[in-house]
Protein backbone atom coordinates (compact mmCIF):
# COMPACT_ATOMS: atom_id res chain seq x y z
CA UNK A 1 0.00 0.00 0.00
CA UNK A 2 1.24 3.39 -1.05
CA UNK A 3 2.05 5.82 1.77
CA UNK A 4 -0.43 8.63 1.35
CA UNK A 5 -0.66 12.38 3.46
CA UNK A 6 -2.57 10.43 6.00
CA UNK A 7 0.64 8.86 7.16
CA UNK A 8 2.55 11.88 7.08
CA UNK A 9 3.40 13.71 10.69
CA UNK A 10 4.18 16.46 11.74
CA UNK A 11 3.51 18.57 9.12
CA UNK A 12 3.61 21.72 10.73
CA UNK A 13 5.74 23.88 9.36
CA UNK A 14 7.49 21.99 7.00
CA UNK A 15 7.70 22.88 3.27
CA UNK A 16 5.78 20.09 0.86
CA UNK A 17 6.12 20.20 -2.46
CA UNK A 18 2.50 19.43 -3.85
CA UNK A 19 2.43 18.10 -7.82
CA UNK A 20 -1.13 18.65 -8.73
CA UNK A 21 -2.51 18.31 -12.54
CA UNK A 22 -4.00 22.19 -13.20
CA UNK A 23 -4.18 21.47 -17.07
CA UNK A 24 -6.98 23.31 -17.40
CA UNK A 25 -8.70 24.49 -20.61
CA UNK A 26 -8.79 28.31 -21.06
CA UNK A 27 -10.17 30.57 -23.41
CA UNK A 28 -8.54 33.36 -25.50
CA UNK A 29 -9.04 36.00 -22.37
CA UNK A 30 -7.37 33.56 -20.15
CA UNK A 31 -10.31 32.33 -18.38
CA UNK A 32 -10.74 28.79 -16.76
CA UNK A 33 -13.75 27.13 -18.76
CA UNK A 34 -13.82 23.99 -16.39
CA UNK A 35 -12.23 23.88 -12.87
CA UNK A 36 -12.97 20.38 -12.37
CA UNK A 37 -9.13 19.10 -12.18
CA UNK A 38 -8.49 22.11 -9.53
CA UNK A 39 -11.79 20.99 -7.91
CA UNK A 40 -10.53 17.50 -7.54
CA UNK A 41 -7.12 18.72 -5.52
CA UNK A 42 -9.07 20.98 -2.97
CA UNK A 43 -9.37 18.05 -0.54
CA UNK A 44 -5.67 17.04 -0.13
CA UNK A 45 -4.54 21.22 -0.48
CA UNK A 46 -7.36 21.52 2.50
CA UNK A 47 -5.57 18.94 4.41
CA UNK A 48 -2.09 20.21 3.79
CA UNK A 49 -3.13 24.03 5.17
CA UNK A 50 -5.06 22.47 7.77
CA UNK A 51 -2.05 20.51 9.16
CA UNK A 52 -0.20 23.88 8.94
CA UNK A 53 2.22 23.47 6.70
CA UNK A 54 4.00 25.30 4.04
CA UNK A 55 2.19 24.14 0.48
CA UNK A 56 3.77 24.58 -2.73
CA UNK A 57 1.69 23.77 -5.65
CA UNK A 58 3.14 22.92 -9.02
CA UNK A 59 1.63 21.89 -12.02
CA UNK A 60 1.73 22.06 -16.07
CA UNK A 61 -0.34 23.44 -18.50
CA UNK A 62 -0.33 23.03 -21.71
CA UNK A 63 2.77 21.65 -23.87
CA UNK A 64 5.00 25.08 -24.36
CA UNK A 65 7.96 25.15 -25.70
CA UNK A 66 9.83 27.79 -23.11
CA UNK A 67 7.69 30.54 -21.88
CA UNK A 68 4.31 31.56 -23.14
CA UNK A 69 2.14 34.02 -21.13
CA UNK A 70 -0.86 32.42 -22.70
CA UNK A 71 -0.15 29.35 -20.56
CA UNK A 72 0.80 30.87 -17.45
CA UNK A 73 -1.29 29.12 -14.11
CA UNK A 74 -1.85 32.91 -12.79
CA UNK A 75 -5.80 32.28 -13.70
CA UNK A 76 -5.43 29.38 -11.61
CA UNK A 77 -4.04 30.91 -8.63
CA UNK A 78 -6.79 33.67 -8.92
CA UNK A 79 -9.08 30.71 -8.87
CA UNK A 80 -7.44 29.35 -5.55
CA UNK A 81 -7.56 32.62 -3.98
CA UNK A 82 -11.65 31.82 -3.98
CA UNK A 83 -11.29 28.68 -2.28
CA UNK A 84 -8.17 29.69 0.46
CA UNK A 85 -8.43 33.66 1.00
CA UNK A 86 -5.60 35.64 1.93
CA UNK A 87 -3.58 32.42 2.20
CA UNK A 88 -2.03 32.00 -2.06
CA UNK A 89 0.79 33.75 -3.41
CA UNK A 90 2.29 33.15 -6.70
CA UNK A 91 5.28 33.26 -8.04
CA UNK A 92 6.28 34.39 -11.90
CA UNK A 93 9.12 31.80 -12.13
CA UNK A 94 9.35 27.64 -11.09
CA UNK A 95 12.57 27.89 -9.64
CA UNK A 96 15.25 29.66 -8.82
CA UNK A 97 16.63 32.05 -5.59
CA UNK A 98 13.62 34.16 -6.23
CA UNK A 99 11.66 31.26 -5.55
CA UNK A 100 13.56 30.15 -2.23
CA UNK A 101 13.06 33.38 -1.04
CA UNK A 102 9.30 33.14 -1.64
CA UNK A 103 8.62 29.84 -0.05
CA UNK A 104 10.91 30.98 3.36
CA UNK A 105 8.54 33.64 3.72
CA UNK A 106 6.08 31.35 3.34
CA UNK A 107 3.67 31.36 7.01
CA UNK A 108 2.39 28.18 7.89
CA UNK A 109 -0.92 27.18 6.45
CA UNK A 110 -0.16 29.49 3.21
CA UNK A 111 -0.10 28.51 -0.38
CA UNK A 112 2.66 29.00 -2.81
CA UNK A 113 1.58 28.42 -7.00
CA UNK A 114 4.67 27.99 -8.97
CA UNK A 115 4.57 29.44 -12.63
CA UNK A 116 4.02 26.39 -15.07
CA UNK A 117 6.71 23.53 -14.73
CA UNK A 118 7.07 23.02 -18.30
CA UNK A 119 7.84 26.60 -19.26
CA UNK A 120 11.80 24.75 -17.80
CA UNK A 121 12.62 21.90 -20.37
CA UNK A 122 14.26 20.14 -17.18
CA UNK A 123 10.24 19.45 -16.35
CA UNK A 124 10.12 17.09 -19.79
CA UNK A 125 13.50 16.07 -19.53
CA UNK A 126 13.63 15.01 -15.65
CA UNK A 127 16.89 16.81 -15.70
CA UNK A 128 18.63 16.15 -12.62
CA UNK A 129 19.77 19.95 -12.49
CA UNK A 130 15.91 20.98 -12.63
CA UNK A 131 15.08 18.03 -9.99
CA UNK A 132 17.78 19.54 -7.67
CA UNK A 133 16.18 23.28 -7.98
CA UNK A 134 12.71 21.35 -6.85
CA UNK A 135 13.80 19.82 -4.23
CA UNK A 136 15.87 22.50 -2.56
CA UNK A 137 12.16 24.57 -2.15
CA UNK A 138 11.15 21.28 0.15
CA UNK A 139 11.06 18.82 2.57
CA UNK A 140 8.65 16.13 1.39
CA UNK A 141 6.90 15.98 -1.57
CA UNK A 142 2.89 14.69 -2.33
CA UNK A 143 2.01 13.95 -5.55
CA UNK A 144 -2.37 14.56 -6.53
CA UNK A 145 -1.69 14.68 -10.08
CA UNK A 146 -3.12 11.44 -11.60
CA UNK A 147 -3.36 13.05 -15.24
CA UNK A 148 0.66 12.92 -15.80
CA UNK A 149 1.27 9.46 -13.14
CA UNK A 150 2.44 7.65 -16.42
CA UNK A 151 5.05 10.05 -17.21
CA UNK A 152 8.35 10.40 -15.86
CA UNK A 153 9.23 13.47 -14.98
CA UNK A 154 10.84 15.67 -12.90
CA UNK A 155 8.11 17.09 -10.46
CA UNK A 156 6.54 13.76 -10.01
CA UNK A 157 9.19 11.17 -10.39
CA UNK A 158 12.63 13.15 -9.74
CA UNK A 159 11.60 14.69 -6.44
CA UNK A 160 9.55 11.88 -5.47
CA UNK A 161 13.03 10.03 -5.20
CA UNK A 162 14.88 12.07 -3.25
CA UNK A 163 12.48 13.34 -0.54
CA UNK A 164 10.42 11.89 1.89
CA UNK A 165 7.03 11.24 -0.03
CA UNK A 166 3.23 10.47 -0.60
CA UNK A 167 0.13 10.53 -2.27
CA UNK A 168 -2.44 13.32 -1.82
CA UNK A 169 -6.38 11.54 -1.83
CA UNK A 170 -7.34 12.43 -5.82
CA UNK A 171 -4.44 9.56 -6.32
CA UNK A 172 -5.70 7.58 -4.00
CA UNK A 173 -9.07 7.76 -5.23
CA UNK A 174 -8.24 6.88 -8.61
CA UNK A 175 -6.05 4.16 -7.82
CA UNK A 176 -9.00 2.38 -5.36
CA UNK A 177 -11.59 3.21 -8.03
CA UNK A 178 -9.64 1.63 -11.29
CA UNK A 179 -8.24 -1.42 -9.05
CA UNK A 180 -11.97 -2.66 -7.69
CA UNK A 181 -13.37 -1.62 -11.40
CA UNK A 182 -10.91 -3.84 -13.06
CA UNK A 183 -10.50 -6.58 -10.40
CA UNK A 184 -14.05 -6.80 -8.72
CA UNK A 185 -15.85 -5.43 -11.51
CA UNK A 186 -20.03 -5.66 -11.36
CA UNK A 187 -21.39 -7.36 -14.39
CA UNK A 188 -22.84 -7.10 -16.93
CA UNK A 189 -19.61 -5.00 -17.41
CA UNK A 190 -19.58 -2.43 -20.30
CA UNK A 191 -16.54 -0.93 -22.21
CA UNK A 192 -16.63 1.98 -24.32
CA UNK A 193 -13.99 2.41 -26.47
CA UNK A 194 -13.83 5.62 -29.61
CA UNK A 195 -11.06 8.40 -30.22
CA UNK A 196 -9.06 8.73 -33.22
CA UNK A 197 -5.80 6.34 -32.76
CA UNK A 198 -6.19 2.32 -32.56
CA UNK A 199 -2.79 1.81 -31.59
CA UNK A 200 -3.91 3.84 -28.07
CA UNK A 201 -6.55 1.15 -27.25
CA UNK A 202 -5.35 -2.19 -28.33
CA UNK A 203 -3.31 -3.19 -25.13
CA UNK A 204 -6.30 -1.76 -23.24
CA UNK A 205 -9.32 -3.67 -25.16
CA UNK A 206 -7.17 -7.17 -25.26
CA UNK A 207 -6.80 -6.59 -21.47
CA UNK A 208 -10.35 -5.71 -20.40
CA UNK A 209 -10.91 -8.83 -22.60
CA UNK A 210 -10.45 -10.60 -19.25
CA UNK A 211 -13.14 -8.42 -17.50
CA UNK A 212 -16.04 -7.13 -19.83
CA UNK A 213 -18.92 -8.51 -20.97
CA UNK A 214 -19.09 -6.21 -23.82
CA UNK A 215 -17.23 -4.00 -25.95
CA UNK A 216 -18.43 -1.04 -27.78
CA UNK A 217 -15.86 0.62 -29.98
CA UNK A 218 -16.55 3.70 -32.26
CA UNK A 219 -14.48 6.67 -33.35
CA UNK A 220 -11.51 6.80 -36.09
CA UNK A 221 -10.22 3.81 -34.26
CA UNK A 222 -13.51 1.47 -35.43
CA UNK A 223 -12.33 1.85 -39.22
CA UNK A 224 -9.21 -0.15 -38.28
CA UNK A 225 -11.91 -3.09 -37.13
CA UNK A 226 -14.31 -2.77 -39.70
CA UNK A 227 -11.59 -3.51 -42.50
CA UNK A 228 -10.47 -6.50 -40.62
CA UNK A 229 -13.95 -7.42 -40.22
CA UNK A 230 -13.92 -7.01 -44.48
CA UNK A 231 -16.09 -4.02 -44.39
CA UNK A 232 -15.00 -1.00 -47.28
CA UNK A 233 -14.60 1.85 -44.91
CA UNK A 234 -14.02 4.46 -47.92
CA UNK A 235 -11.46 7.22 -47.10
CA UNK A 236 -11.61 6.39 -42.92
CA UNK A 237 -8.74 7.10 -40.76
CA UNK A 238 -7.29 2.99 -40.67
CA UNK A 239 -4.27 1.61 -39.23
CA UNK A 240 -3.42 -0.58 -41.96
CA UNK A 241 -0.50 -2.13 -39.96
CA UNK A 242 -2.72 -3.37 -37.09
CA UNK A 243 -5.66 -4.81 -39.00
CA UNK A 244 -4.30 -7.78 -38.53
CA UNK A 245 -4.31 -7.29 -34.60
CA UNK A 246 -7.64 -5.84 -34.58
CA UNK A 247 -8.78 -9.60 -35.97
CA UNK A 248 -6.82 -11.34 -33.60
CA UNK A 249 -8.77 -9.58 -30.72
CA UNK A 250 -11.52 -9.76 -32.30
CA UNK A 251 -11.29 -13.81 -32.62
CA UNK A 252 -9.74 -13.43 -29.13
CA UNK A 253 -13.13 -12.11 -27.98
CA UNK A 254 -15.14 -14.22 -29.29
CA UNK A 255 -13.22 -17.27 -27.52
CA UNK A 256 -13.88 -15.43 -24.32
CA UNK A 257 -17.08 -15.28 -25.36
CA UNK A 258 -17.05 -11.18 -25.07
CA UNK A 259 -19.16 -9.25 -27.28
CA UNK A 260 -17.44 -6.75 -29.04
CA UNK A 261 -19.90 -4.16 -30.92
CA UNK A 262 -19.06 -2.31 -34.17
CA UNK A 263 -20.67 0.67 -35.83
CA UNK A 264 -23.78 -0.63 -38.34
CA UNK A 265 -23.91 2.90 -39.63
CA UNK A 266 -22.12 6.03 -39.87
CA UNK A 267 -22.43 9.77 -40.71
CA UNK A 268 -19.72 10.99 -43.33
CA UNK A 269 -18.43 13.53 -45.40
CA UNK A 270 -18.83 13.03 -49.12
CA UNK A 271 -17.61 15.66 -51.72
CA UNK A 272 -17.77 18.45 -49.05
CA UNK A 273 -21.66 17.18 -48.07
CA UNK A 274 -22.47 15.48 -44.49
CA UNK A 275 -24.70 11.94 -45.45
CA UNK A 276 -25.79 9.58 -43.44
CA UNK A 277 -24.78 5.92 -44.74
CA UNK A 278 -27.07 3.57 -43.13
CA UNK A 279 -24.92 0.24 -43.74
CA UNK A 280 -21.27 -0.76 -42.61
CA UNK A 281 -19.91 -0.08 -45.94
CA UNK A 282 -18.69 3.49 -46.84
CA UNK A 283 -18.58 4.67 -50.57
CA UNK A 284 -14.93 5.15 -51.66
CA UNK A 285 -15.14 8.37 -51.43
CA UNK A 286 -16.51 9.08 -47.98
CA UNK A 287 -14.88 9.71 -44.80
CA UNK A 288 -16.19 8.34 -41.63
CA UNK A 289 -16.60 11.08 -38.67
CA UNK A 290 -19.80 9.66 -36.52
CA UNK A 291 -21.66 6.61 -35.42
CA UNK A 292 -25.24 6.74 -37.24
CA UNK A 293 -28.59 6.67 -35.70
CA UNK A 294 -28.71 2.81 -35.80
CA UNK A 295 -25.46 2.80 -34.11
CA UNK A 296 -26.52 4.65 -31.23
CA UNK A 297 -29.63 2.82 -30.59
CA UNK A 298 -27.31 -0.27 -30.76
CA UNK A 299 -24.84 1.18 -28.34
CA UNK A 300 -27.70 2.27 -25.82
CA UNK A 301 -29.37 -0.89 -25.56
CA UNK A 302 -25.86 -2.08 -24.27
CA UNK A 303 -25.53 0.86 -21.56
CA UNK A 304 -28.75 0.08 -20.26
CA UNK A 305 -28.05 -3.60 -19.46
CA UNK A 306 -24.72 -2.53 -17.64
CA UNK A 307 -24.00 -2.69 -14.36
CA UNK A 308 -20.26 -1.08 -14.65
CA UNK A 309 -19.77 1.39 -17.63
CA UNK A 310 -15.76 2.66 -18.18
CA UNK A 311 -15.72 4.58 -21.45
CA UNK A 312 -12.68 6.35 -22.77
CA UNK A 313 -12.93 8.51 -25.99
CA UNK A 314 -15.58 10.05 -27.99
CA UNK A 315 -17.19 7.85 -30.95
CA UNK A 316 -16.70 10.75 -33.41
CA UNK A 317 -15.06 13.64 -34.52
CA UNK A 318 -16.08 15.41 -31.22
CA UNK A 319 -14.70 18.71 -32.02
CA UNK A 320 -16.95 19.22 -35.70
CA UNK A 321 -20.52 20.03 -34.41
CA UNK A 322 -21.25 18.04 -37.45
CA UNK A 323 -20.01 14.96 -35.63
CA UNK A 324 -20.82 15.36 -32.10
CA UNK A 325 -24.10 13.93 -32.11
CA UNK A 326 -22.93 10.16 -31.37
CA UNK A 327 -20.75 11.04 -28.62
CA UNK A 328 -23.19 13.05 -26.65
CA UNK A 329 -26.27 10.97 -27.18
CA UNK A 330 -23.97 7.86 -25.77
CA UNK A 331 -22.80 10.41 -22.82
CA UNK A 332 -26.25 11.03 -22.13
CA UNK A 333 -27.20 7.65 -22.00
CA UNK A 334 -24.32 6.50 -19.86
CA UNK A 335 -25.84 9.12 -17.79
CA UNK A 336 -29.41 7.82 -18.03
CA UNK A 337 -28.20 4.21 -16.92
CA UNK A 338 -28.39 2.61 -13.30
CA UNK A 339 -24.70 1.41 -13.75
CA UNK A 340 -21.29 2.44 -11.97
CA UNK A 341 -20.11 4.57 -14.85
CA UNK A 342 -16.22 5.83 -14.87
CA UNK A 343 -15.76 8.31 -17.93
CA UNK A 344 -11.74 9.29 -18.21
CA UNK A 345 -9.89 11.56 -21.46
CA UNK A 346 -10.62 15.09 -22.01
CA UNK A 347 -13.18 14.81 -24.94
CA UNK A 348 -15.18 12.18 -23.48
CA UNK A 349 -15.60 14.53 -20.11
CA UNK A 350 -16.25 17.61 -22.00
CA UNK A 351 -19.33 15.35 -23.56
CA UNK A 352 -20.80 14.84 -20.23
CA UNK A 353 -20.40 18.16 -19.59
CA UNK A 354 -21.64 20.10 -22.29
CA UNK A 355 -24.57 17.14 -22.37
CA UNK A 356 -25.42 18.49 -18.71
CA UNK A 357 -25.35 15.18 -17.08
CA UNK A 358 -21.51 15.26 -15.45
CA UNK A 359 -23.33 14.98 -12.30
CA UNK A 360 -24.83 11.72 -13.09
CA UNK A 361 -21.31 9.89 -13.65
CA UNK A 362 -20.39 8.05 -10.81
CA UNK A 363 -16.86 9.00 -11.23
CA UNK A 364 -14.91 11.85 -13.65
CA UNK A 365 -10.99 10.64 -14.12
CA UNK A 366 -8.48 13.01 -14.13
CA UNK A 367 -6.23 11.36 -15.95
CA UNK A 368 -6.89 9.82 -19.94
CA UNK A 369 -3.46 8.64 -20.00
CA UNK A 370 -2.88 7.33 -17.06
CA UNK A 371 -6.58 5.67 -16.49
CA UNK A 372 -5.59 3.74 -19.90
CA UNK A 373 -2.53 2.44 -18.48
CA UNK A 374 -4.01 1.14 -15.00
CA UNK A 375 -6.97 -0.24 -17.97
CA UNK A 376 -4.14 -1.94 -19.69
CA UNK A 377 -2.77 -3.51 -16.80
CA UNK A 378 0.47 -1.76 -16.30
CA UNK A 379 1.82 0.62 -13.30
CA UNK A 380 2.07 4.12 -13.31
CA UNK A 381 5.51 5.06 -12.93
CA UNK A 382 5.14 8.10 -10.75
CA UNK A 383 3.17 6.06 -8.21
CA UNK A 384 5.59 3.44 -8.13
CA UNK A 385 8.09 5.61 -7.08
CA UNK A 386 6.30 6.49 -3.58
CA UNK A 387 7.18 4.53 -0.68
CA UNK A 388 4.80 1.84 0.85
CA UNK A 389 3.66 1.38 4.44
Amino acid sequence: MKRTIRDLKDLQGKRVLLRCDFNVPLDHWGDIQNTTRIDASLPTISYLVSQDAKVVICSHLGRPKGYDKFLSLFPVAVNLMKHFPNRVKFSGKVVGPEVEDAVNKLKNGEILLLENLRFDPGEADNDPEFVKKLCDLCDVYVDDAFGVAHRKQASNFGVALKKPNAIGFLIEKELEIFDKALQKPAHPFVAIFGGAKVEDKLGLIDNVLDVADTILIGGGMAYTFLQANGFSIGKSIVALDLVAEASRIMQNAKEKGVKIVLPVDHVVMENGKVKRVNRPEIDDDAVGLDIGKKTIKLFTKEIMHAKQIVWNGPVGKYEDPFFKNGTTKIAKAVAKSRAYSIVGGGDSINAVEEAGVSKKISHLSTGGGASMKLMEGKTLPAVDVIDTI
